[in-house]
């Protein structure tokens, strides 16, 4: 069984300080979380990245949400940041009528060849999910999709995401799943044991929604639950 990843959003150097020392694996650094995340400043990027060592993926997203409302400033966004040293992002775009937005995709991702990227939860926005996945398989630098597998969240979409985690492998389930978007204690038990390695938090790790800052605690708590998980699944 393999190794468990901690994700955890923030969206400063401070919180991804206090994310780091509770355990996590990995960062999603955004901002304007009430807006479900944009991309950060690049000062921002800038300081959490000499805060913190582990591995770091910055939101490419702006006001249009799941669909690209500016694909020319995500550009330059995904450049300076790129130039800056980011080295992994979270991106994924729609059209509207909910198909994916291939191009979108391939545009942002010419300015960032190399990098490692997620495919974030607009594959839980999708008219046709399994459309969409297969339709990424394969674009480079993707090896994670975050997904609820739901829109409204884990509670909902778990059957889905366990349906999925026992087609890895087949075209479009070949990328590492990493459920997320209201996921609760009480799922990670199932979702390891069904081959789910990765978890990612945000609200989860903080007392009173996004208006407060990560907790170092209850990131641990985290750690020591897909940790926990694990050694249940084995």
């Amino acid at each position: 069984m393999s190794e468990a990843i901690l994700e955890v959003v923030v969206t400063s150097a401070e919180e991804a300080r206090a994310a780091v020392e509770g355990g996590a694996d990995r960062l999603e650094l955004a901002a304007h979380m009430e807006a479900d995340g944009m991309a950060p400043s690049l000062t921002e990027f800038v300081r959490t990245r000499e805060a913190v060592t582990v591995p770091l993926r910055v939101m490419l997203r702006d006001k249009g949400g799941f669909q690209a409302a500016d694909l020319d400033k995500l550009r330059a966004t995904a450049d300076g940041l790129r130039a800056a040293g980011a080295q992994e992002f979270v991106l994924g775009f729609l059209t509207p009528d909910g198909a994916l937005d291939l191009p979108a995709v391939r545009a942002v991702l010419d300015s960032i060849p190399g990098c490692r990227w997620t495919f974030h939860r607009a594959v839980d926005h999708a008219a046709d999910r399994t459309a969409v996945r297969r339709a990424i398989d394969g674009l480079p630098g993707l090896d994670t999709v975050l997904s609820a597998g739901s829109v409204t969240g884990v509670a909902a979409g778990l059957p889905t995401l366990l349906e999925e985690a026992d087609r890895h492998g087949e075209p479009g389930y070949t990328m590492a799943v990493m459920a997320g978007g209201g996921l609760e204690a009480e799922h990670v038990p199932l979702l390891r044991a069904r081959g789910v390695h990765a978890f990612h938090v945000g609200t989860a790790v903080r007392y009173q929604g996004w208006d407060s800052p990560v907790d170092r605690a209850a990131v641990h708590r985290w750690r020591h639950l897909v940790d926990a998980a694990r050694k249940d699944a084995d």
